[in-house]
């Protein structure tokens, strides 16, 4: 790396030596100007590891905010019809086998 070392900053920490309208070369000034603050903070940069497991906890929210879509629109449905099924995934998965068999 050309002999440098890449650390990371927090953008609340660089803002407030920021001079006018945001543009690349202010940006690079700010930044300039921080790192040499002895009171920087620098934030540790994420392993492979860490950022594998950042992305699986993200996969699965975005999974379970799906499941969650759809059980309420499957409720919405049976509502529409007069059948109300309490909230929360089990009381569907109980309910709906025996909804559908009538």
């Amino acid at each position: 790396m050309l002999g440098h070392d890449a650390r990371l900053m927090p953008a609340k920490y660089v803002r407030p030596y920021s001079k006018g309208q945001k543009n690349a070369f202010r940006d690079a000034e700010a930044i300039a100007e921080a790192v040499q603050r002895p009171t920087m903070k620098f934030v540790a940069t994420k392993t492979a590891d860490q950022l594998d497991l950042q992305a699986l906890h993200r996969v699965r929210d975005r999974l379970v905010g799906q499941r969650t879509g759809v059980i309420n629109q499957i409720r919405a449905f049976l509502l529409e019809r007069g059948i109300a099924v309490r909230q929360g995934p089990h009381s569907l998965r109980f309910e709906l086998p025996g909804l559908l068999a009538t």
